[in-house]
């Protein structure tokens, strides 16, 4: 077994090979992984970003050991160690609850479409991350990372600032080293914000890219799962095990034609030289000097990387935009998650949004110690999915990210891809009045169902700050090119060392 200091910060590769060499093997791997969420998790820094570790994991890693053993080898990840966002199911002695102690105890009768690909591509399922509970759609005044179930995620680069959310524990995991890779799941930022905030790459696949059966819901039109890695190539390796059409997932049927098996012949080191890139600013800069310091840099680096930089691209993200995306996400969430709740068990307390709302305020003590859910109020008070108002929200919406805004501003300046920062450095953790997030540039491909992709940039004041490519509809390939070759030309992921806030470095 190797030591501990030559094991962290690996990459799925760099395992894979140890393992076929005969230097490691899953079990161990697995074991070191647990010791360190023991270290780092429960204790030491203590981020609780681990709602719950998979009681079976040795055991399967054990198998999967003698299945390499019998030269059965079922991919890059067999063997390969792999967290999932608290919101999804998986048949086995873990319960799914989304962060909320109202499905405390709930176990899913079978796997999630992601958990079931990942198992047959080799992977261990480690355990369940924290999140921000209901996937940050409870409150308008809620702490990204905070869940009754697993209290305050930290962010492992200083400790009292946010994690960002909602995939708060899967990106503080895998940037603390508590697993290889780990799924997320954004509805507009939940992987791009906290992969950034944790120096982490986060890629938001096209919405109906990667099923989303199985997974507690926000809202059918924006949901996705996506990997969240120290790596572009890690990145790349998930989301080839996790694509593809699902019957059980209507949205996938479109990606059919789309998908590829495998997203690694993509990577190219000189994948930059000759791309037209789209910095888009208005909306996406000025919000913070460190972010636009960053980002300035960054867009120098695509330019000393060979890239074509068009500076500005006017893609705006407007008011209007969001005020009706806001619509479309309550009555979504709504219909989305009667309909997952509805399969529940007799023996669950909830099985409704009406009955999380009146569970909440009967235990309100636990679960809503520091903030409401008045935006689960509001969801609950709209109408089915044939309403006017849900119908016209969601055309206009889709307009103004898509036809208004992605695909124009690309089919104007003939881009390969967009440019922004992805956001600012991690506020302070403030559970007295929320978060205090001053901007960033996930809306659009959110709202458009587009993809995206956040790579490390840069540190400021001890804290990373990521840069966001983002494109049309089923542009990984494009994105995990250019992402990858910024990456390898920048070089700018650094490991954590779980600063308190007074050991922040100066600059």
């Amino acid at each position: 077994m190797t030591t501990e200091s030559t094991i962290e910060e690996w990459s799925i590769r760099r395992l894979a090979r140890a393992m076929e060499r005969g230097e490691l093997t899953s079990r161990a791997l697995v074991a070191w992984y647990l010791d360190r969420i023991e270290a780092l998790d429960r204790s030491g820094p203590a981020l609780h970003a681990i709602l719950e570790e998979n009681p079976e994991a040795l055991a399967i890693a054990a198998a999967l050991d003698q299945e390499r053993a019998a030269g059965v080898v079922r991919g890059s990840l067999h063997g390969i160690p792999v967290l999932l966002k608290g919101n999804m199911d998986t048949a086995d002695a873990m319960t799914t609850t989304a962060g909320s102690l109202a499905l405390e105890g709930s176990r899913a009768p079978r796997d999630s479409t992601v958990a079931k690909k990942l198992r047959e591509a080799g992977a261990v399922l480690l355990g369940k991350t924290n999140m921000s509970e209901w996937a940050n759609f409870r409150s308008s005044q809620s702490s990204s990372g905070w869940s009754s179930r697993g209290g305050q995620a930290r962010n492992p680069y200083v400790l009292d600032r946010s994690p960002g959310g909602s995939s708060s524990g899967s990106g503080t995991a895998v940037a603390a080293n508590l697993a290889a890779a780990a799924l997320g799941s954004e509805t507009d930022g939940s992987i791009m914000c906290p992969a950034s905030y944790n120096a982490v790459v986060g890629l938001k696949p096209t919405v109906g890219l990667i099923s989303r059966a199985g997974i507690i819901p926000i809202s059918a039109s924006q949901d996705t799962a996506g990997p969240m890695t120290r790596t572009v190539e890690d990145a790349a390796l998930l989301l080839s095990a996790v694509a593809g059409p699902d019957p059980e997932d209507p949205a996938t049927q479109a990606s059919e034609a789309q998908v590829h098996a495998d997203y690694n012949p993509f990577l190219d080191r000189e994948g930059l030289r000759g791309a037209r890139i789209g910095i888009v600013r208005e909306g996406c800069f000025g919000y913070n000097e460190s972010t636009d310091k960053i980002a300035e840099a960054a867009i120098r680096e695509l330019t000393q990387l060979g890239a074509d930089v068009v500076d500005p691209v006017q893609v705006p993200i407007s008011p209007e935009m969001r005020r009706m995306e806001f619509e479309v996400l309550l009555y979504e969430f709504k219909d989305g998650l009667n309909r997952c709740l509805q399969n529940l068990g007799p023996e669950m307390p909830v099985h409704s949004l009406e009955e999380v709302i009146a569970y909440n305020e009967r235990n309100a003590a636990l679960v809503m110690p520091y903030f409401g859910q008045d935006i689960m109020v509001k969801a609950q008070e709209k109408g089915p999915l044939t309403e006017r108002e849900y119908l016209d929200a969601r055309a206009g919406s889709g307009r103004l990210a898509r036809d208004e805004g992605i695909d124009r501003a690309m089919d104007e300046h003939s881009l390969d891809a967009l440019f922004a920062p992805t956001g600012s450095p991690a506020f302070k953790i403030d559970l007295l009045t929320g978060d205090h997030f001053t901007g960033g540039s996930a809306a659009l491909a959110a709202v458009a169902g587009y993809p995206a992709i956040t790579v490390p940039a840069g540190i400021a004041l001890g804290l990373p700050v990521g840069v966001t490519f983002f494109g049309r509809a089923y542009s990984e390939p494009v994105l995990l090119r250019l992402a990858y070759a910024f990456e390898q030309g920048t070089t700018a992921r650094r490991q954590p060392r779980f600063l308190r806030s007074e050991e922040r470095p100066p600059i």
